[in-house]
């Protein structure tokens, strides 16, 4: 389907849906359930915390770390060349369903984990996350591609908005399985955790139809061929040096890279500091994620309008240097009311920083680029790469010092570097109709 005046609104909803389709595995599987599941399974029977993986004896959620660390280590090595290949064929919509049904046929796998194979469960963790974060890469590309640029921040709110809508509805439905198995005939709460598992991946792959239906499919009617994909890296090759001469992208991706590495880490590992740190049952560590994602429906509208009243700019930095305060509050959290105001501060300003942060770039894209595709690489391999940082550095510290509490400073000196880039910066009223 193209895009045109008609049909305009049914892409963008359509477009915004498959936030709503993949959300639930942000929360599901990286925020919330899973977490809570594979610390309890990989906890030895006199409470040790030591796994061995492959023959390799480490910490259960250092292990975690590691792997989520390593997930988006492949998916930034290779979302460059397939995003390359996307716009050289038109092809984005493609390898967006690859990802995407990947990422779900994962997520019913965990199903089959229960602590004896772990393994299976990491690398099927594994697959699930770069299943996620690879569509990721084509969805947000498509954003320059099916609307104005007036249009990008508040489209782009609408997307987490539906995304943090969907994913907290299924939420509470496992939620009342895992609290009431009996309720729903499963034998335990494991199991029903388990099925919870199975259902983001359907729910994944069923909602995303809505989005497939609609957006534009291959425009150019290409194959993929040895050819194309040496044009794949020679795309990426000219987007990099037209980045690098433009100014203004420089500073706001190396602002976006630090802040990035601490806002990731913290929706990833937010479940197992709770877990372990404060020793937080496992309802109490999902309705701290539930405050965390009602609030931040109303945050990514607020920042949405804030940023029209005073820039985009303004709205990153206020939001920044709250996510600043929010890692040094960590250190001195030591009871659930304290973690729950904590959870609500930082749902705020979550769904604000990623939503804005999207639509920031798309602003910087230049006007005359039909590369976007291989643009928006740029953006989740910094993205990416700020993950595989910025949770191997929380890994390593936890390794090191014994405490999470230690790893969550160390996210504070990430976002007061992105801030003093971000300060450097001067966002455009308009698209960038040339390098400067």
């Amino acid at each position: 389907m193209q895009v045109t005046l008609t049909n305009k609104k049914k892409v963008q909803n359509g477009w915004a849906m498959y936030d709503w389709a993949n959300s639930v595995y942000s929360l599901v599987i990286t925020s919330t359930i899973f977490p809570v599941y594979y610390n309890s399974v990989t906890k030895a029977a006199d409470g040790g915390d030591h796994v061995s993986f492959f023959g390799i004896d480490m910490i259960n959620t250092v292990l975690y770390s590691y792997s989520i660390s390593f997930s988006f280590l492949i998916i930034a090595l290779i979302s460059p060349l397939l995003s390359g290949i996307a716009d050289s064929t038109g092809k984005k919509l493609s390898f967006m369903k690859f990802f995407a049904y990947l990422g779900s046929i994962s997520c019913i796998g965990l199903y089959f984990f229960d602590g004896s194979n772990l393994e299976f469960g990491i690398i099927a963790s594994v697959l699930a996350s770069i299943g996620y974060a690879g569509s990721i890469v084509f969805y947000n590309a498509y954003l320059p591609e099916i609307s104005e640029e007036s249009e990008y921040d508040f489209l782009s709110a609408k997307g987490f908005a539906l995304g943090y809508i969907g994913s907290v509805i299924l939420l509470v439905l496992n939620l009342l399985m895992i609290q009431f198995p009996s309720a729903f005939m499963l034998p335990d709460d494991g199991v029903a955790a388990r099925l919870s598992f199975l259902i983001t991946g359907v729910w994944w792959a069923g909602f995303a139809q809505i989005t497939f239906r609609v957006l534009p499919k291959n425009p150019f009617g290409k194959n993929v061929t040895k050819e194309i994909i040496a044009k794949g890296y020679k795309e990426i090759r000219k987007v990099f040096l037209e980045v690098r001469e433009i100014g203004v992208m420089n500073k706001f991706l190396a602002s976006f890279f630090f802040y990035s590495m601490g806002v990731q880490t913290v929706m990833y590992l937010a479940a197992s500091f709770g877990d372990k740190e404060l020793g937080l049952p496992g309802d109490q560590l999902i309705l701290t994620i539930l405050i965390i994602q009602f609030v931040a429906i109303i945050g990514s509208y607020f920042f949405a309008f804030l940023s029209k009243k005073f820039g985009n700019k303004s709205s990153l930095v206020i939001m920044v240097i709250v996510w600043i305060f929010i890692c040094g509050a960590a250190y001195y959290v030591y009871t659930v009311y304290e973690f729950f105001a904590l959870a609500f501060v930082v749902g705020l300003v979550m769904g604000g920083i990623q939503s804005l942060s999207r639509s920031t770039y798309s602003k910087l894209i230049p006007v005359s680029t039909t590369d976007h595709a291989s643009y928006f690489s740029f953006y989740d391999v910094t993205e990416k790469m700020a993950i595989v940082i910025g949770t191997f550095s929380y890994g390593v510290i936890e390794q090191l010092t014994g405490s999470m509490r230690n790893s969550s400073l160390t996210l504070g000196i990430f976002f007061l570097v992105g801030l003093g880039f971000l300060l450097l910066v001067s966002i455009p009223k308009t698209q960038l109709s040339k390098s400067n």
